[in-house]
């Protein structure tokens, strides 16, 4: 596949990833709205911190790894080996699940059953949802390496509608549940996601439709764990890459989910103001995270397709090179500008934003703080996203497993922060210690960036610097709305608010005026992929 098609094909993936983020951050917006006002914050707390911690970390620990290597390269390989090896991550799954499910249950503190009843039931009922997931990794991996964009669409929004309704049926009709709610709710979830991607396969595997694409497998059961005779069971170089990403992504997990460790497993904060935390987390990450995170996942596999991992820039295709060098400036500049954004008018809005959502219960108190803090942390998120994503695709195994000394010193130092600022200054210690985080892994992935391409006439990292204009523009418009906010908000009234928010509305027409006058290179490059 030519370089220009899989961009093409990366966009839109990218696209579609987009809108389904914005339909799981829209659906958990509105989960949290609406169950605030039925449930305890104490019972969101042990559900959005305790209990999906567990999920995430057993599902990251088992896949993540895997899908790595298995994505890297060009999707013609052997796909029997490849797939052998995906359906490792079911057995690794178990054992995460149950030594993980032990501790949670036995070594964590437990909720008081009258606040927060079936705590059990809940680990139980997570932990096996993590394995039902990993049984459609090896379905996950074959669609997104041949850019499925469908696919994922359909599977992954009939999941969410599915959640959202039963969760939403339970929580009117019997309230009295607790866990038993959102576990039922959680296994419906990812049962519903693993069928769609088997019927989806089973339906697509020997139709004209695959033979007219040359798909490179035949029958439904190739894509179960086979033997070849006079072969090995799995592709070795693909499973020291695995190995290698397994202990970054170790390492990975505990930096990315680090604030969840730190509550869960230290217990500064209590279970309520727990919840109140995950709500305003991800009230913040509403906007920002439905767009980072796709363009991560899916330009990881277009700079894994065009440019092949270990290899100079001078022993590359030069056409290749220029495009990626191209794609991955202007992805810079794309994710610097919408972070810089958020960061800019998130400082003045949050607290209206929190008074509008949840009352005087989240704009009182941290609440504001704390949201003004992510809108800070969103700018770190959006760089982050992108130039590692580019390092992860092109480091070869020595350099991963480099790599991974530098995430275990990271991890244990932004522990350490993580559990000092929380003592010092709440849950907004949280935020403060993953900004440093992530800090630290942009400044390894731009150092990466700049010596790769040394050797070339491209300077990609020139995407991280926004025209004097717009810069300008930025600053007078968190002056403007900074005074705005200390004039009219939020307990003068809605005149007062509406005069707020058409300040920031006329800020943000000037901002994107600008934005569409003086970067006219990434408005063309949006517009065509």
């Amino acid at each position: 596949m030519a370089a220009q098609d899989v961009l093409g094909q990366t966009a839109r993936l990218a696209s579609s990833s987009a809108l389904l983020q914005v339909l799981f951050r829209v659906v958990t917006f509105g989960l949290n709205a609406f169950t605030l006002r039925y449930l305890s914050r104490e019972l969101i707390g042990v559900v959005n911190v305790r209990l999906t911690l567990l999920y995430s970390t057993v599902v990251f620990l088992a896949r993540e790894a895997f899908r790595r290597a298995c994505l890297s390269g060009s999707a013609k390989r052997n796909w029997t080996k490849t797939i052998n090896l995906l359906w490792l991550t079911v057995p690794l799954g178990v054992f995460w699940s149950l030594i993980l499910g032990l501790v949670w249950l036995h070594l964590l503190e437990v909720p008081d059953p009258s606040v927060v009843p079936h705590y059990q039931a809940g680990v139980v009922a997570f932990g096996l949802s993590a394995i039902i997931e990993l049984l459609g990794e090896p379905f996950w991996v074959l669609a997104q390496a041949h850019l499925f964009v469908r696919l994922k669409v359909i599977a992954e929004s009939l999941s969410v509608v599915s959640k959202c309704i039963l969760t939403v049926t339970l929580v009117i009709l019997y309230p009295h549940w607790g866990l038993y709610i959102f576990s039922l709710a959680q296994l419906l979830y990812v049962s519903v996601l693993v069928m769609c991607y088997v019927i989806y396969f089973v339906m697509f595997l020997g139709s004209p439709e695959a033979t007219k694409k040359s798909f490179p497998v035949a029958r439904v059961k190739a894509l179960l764990p086979s033997f070849v005779e006079d072969e090995t069971f799995v592709n070795w170089k693909e499973a020291r890459l695995t190995w290698s990403f397994f202990k970054q992504s170790f390492l990975k997990q505990i930096l990315t989910e680090g604030e969840r460790y730190v509550m869960t497993f230290l217990n500064v904060l209590n279970f309520g103001d727990q919840g109140v935390y995950d709500i305003v987390n991800n009230l913040g990450s509403l906007v920002a995270r439905f767009i980072f995170l796709p363009i991560e996942e899916s330009f990881y596999v277009f700079f894994a397709k065009v440019l092949e991992r270990g290899k100079t820039v001078k022993d590359q295709r030069q056409d290749d090179v220029a495009m990626a060098a191209n794609v991955l400036e202007l992805l810079l500049k794309l994710v610097l500008l919408i972070g810089l954004t958020i960061t800019i008018f998130g400082y003045a809005y949050s607290q209206l934003a929190l008074d509008i959502y949840g009352g005087s219960m989240l704009s009182s108190g941290t609440g504001p703080n704390l949201l003004r803090c992510y809108s800070l942390y969103v700018l770190f998120l959006a760089v982050n996203g992108v130039t590692e994503c580019f390092t992860s695709a092109l480091m070869c195994k020595e350099e991963v497993d480099r790599y991974n000394f530098v995430m275990l010193a990271l991890s244990f130092i932004f522990l350490c922060i993580s559990y000092f600022l929380t003592h010092w200054y709440g849950s907004v210690g949280f935020i403060l210690a993953n900004c440093f985080n992530m800090g630290i892994r942009i400044a390894h992935s731009t150092h990466y960036i700049h010596h790769y391409f040394r050797e070339s006439s491209h300077r990609p990292l020139s995407g991280l610097l926004p025209s004097p204009a717009l810069l300008l523009v930025y600053i007078l418009s968190a002056v403007v709305t900074a005074f705005s906010e200390v004039l009219f908000c939020c307990d003068k009234g809605w005149m007062a608010r509406l005069i707020h928010i058409s300040t920031g509305a006329l800020c943000l027409a000037a901002t994107l005026v600008t934005m569409f006058c003086t970067e006219t290179k990434l408005i063309h490059f949006v517009r065509s992929q």
